[in-house]
């Protein structure tokens, strides 16, 4: 996948007609590189590489007027948020950047583009073209978020009454007295669902709100890096991470295999209060069942009662989901119409097993339900199979967003590649 985008910065005055030409003039039909920027789609569907942009890109938005925003995990060049503006051929120029920090998250609604850092979440207004005008003085919204460098990312998102939700991820695999020691029992009355291990809902419009001003919205989720709203139900989804080396910690109880296999990752509907169950129990997507944890007395048999949340949906182990989108544009097929789609990031844990995952993939939805079963929709980006079964891929999908236009835009944080994938079939 090469670099087929020069890096410049553009004059004033030429973002601002660039911008508005294209507010005011519809797109001409995106035409996808010759080799699909690499990636195995479905028939009808191309990729180009809208952008490189050399940096750690985490998750990105883009502006009703097509700029868009993307965060990066690491501060380059002083910059730790980049602004990428349209061109007529559907690729994207690199205009700039801002925000001297790193970190993940990154949303707008309503004239407002959000962003996170591991510990806080910032505000910039944009103006009628999409553009920042505050780069250097955000509002900050959020501060003082817990980081213990693990599991530190502050996915965010917001719903439709002005509350923005941030993943607080649990310093921890799972609860154990000593972390990832093998044979050590969990902390009764887990301490690190205290302060992190689920999802904290604040006021999206009032400033300086400190950690404790915020609301526990739901509990029992290890990390949660993929999350949005769906529209269609009114209710926040989120895809946790699951826990990890139940053979490593456990070997008495479990297989390399089945810790390869197990535990599920899965995708939550939430409401409030709702708790999904860690460091407690885990997620068997062959039995369909809640599991008690081993660090809590299971076995791999032990099965739990309903006093936790079921996921709505479940997926193979440890390919981590780090983003999620529900699809409400017109570009693609109407199948696609406010289903799901998720960004497997890739395993790291499932030797000797081959590793799983860098792609994107497609959850079906009915009536804000999941209805049928997940399909691989954007594949490849590991270069090819040997090096996804390795786990030395090329690219590694993490962010999604949605143009204006319908077309699907992935970010990947190895070297920084920004994907768009349009659908062309007549």
């Amino acid at each position: 996948m090469k670099n087929t985008l020069t890096r410049f910065l553009l004059p004033a005055t030429a973002v601002a007609g660039s911008l508005a030409l294209y507010a005011l003039t519809p797109p001409a039909r995106v035409v996808p590189d010759a080799d699909n920027a690499g990636l195995k789609l479905p028939a009808g569907f191309g990729a180009l590489v809208a952008a490189e942009t050399g940096g750690r890109a985490r998750h990105l938005t883009v502006t009703p007027q097509g700029v868009v925003y993307v965060k990066l995990s690491r501060v380059k060049d002083g910059k730790g948020i980049l602004t990428l503006h349209p061109t007529s051929t559907g690729k994207a120029t690199i205009a700039g950047g801002f925000g001297g920090y790193g970190g993940t998250g990154m949303y707008n609604k309503d004239g407002y583009l959000y962003a996170s850092s591991d510990e806080d979440v910032y505000r910039y207004k944009l103006d009628s073209k999409g553009e920042v005008t505050n780069p250097t003085q955000p509002e900050k919204i959020v501060t003082g978020l817990i980081n213990r460098k693990q599991h530190e990312s502050k996915s965010v998102v917001l719903d439709n009454s002005g509350n923005i939700y941030v993943n607080v991820g649990a310093y921890s695999n799972s609860c154990q007295e000593r972390d990832r020691r093998p044979g050590s029992l969990g902390m009764p009355n887990c301490p690190v669902l205290d302060s992190a291990g689920g999802i904290w809902q604040f006021k999206a419009n009032k400033l300086n709100q400190k950690y404790g001003d915020g609301m526990r919205y739901a509990t029992g989720l290890r990390n949660v890096v993929g999350l949005d709203w769906n529209q269609q139900d009114n209710k926040l989804f989120v895809m946790q991470h699951g826990r990890d080396q139940l053979h490593t910690l456990f070997p008495d109880k479990y297989t390399e295999k089945e810790s390869a296999q197990f535990p599920a990752e899965c995708m939550y509907a939430l409401d409030k209060g709702d708790n999904a169950g860690w460091p407690y129990i885990y997620y068997n997507q062959e039995l369909n069942k809640k599991m008690v944890a081993p660090e809590y007395g299971g076995d791999g048999k032990k099965t739990v009662d309903d006093k936790y949340i079921d996921p709505a949906a479940a997926y193979p182990a440890h390919m981590a989901p780090n983003g999620l989108l529900f699809y409400t544009g017109s570009m693609f097929p109407e199948k696609y119409k406010n289903g799901a789609f998720i960004a497997f990031h890739g395993s790291w844990n499932r030797a000797p097993e081959p590793q799983k995952g860098y792609f994107v993939v497609f959850q079906p939805f009915k009536n804000g339900k999941p209805s049928g079963n997940w399909e691989v929709f954007a594949d490849n980006f590991a270069g090819s199979p040997e090096k996804a079964a390795s786990g030395r891929a090329d690219h590694r999908p993490c962010g999604l967003a949605q143009g204006p236009d319908g077309s699907l835009y992935v970010s990947d944080d190895v070297k920084g590649t920004i994907y768009r994938i349009v659908y062309n079939k007549k």
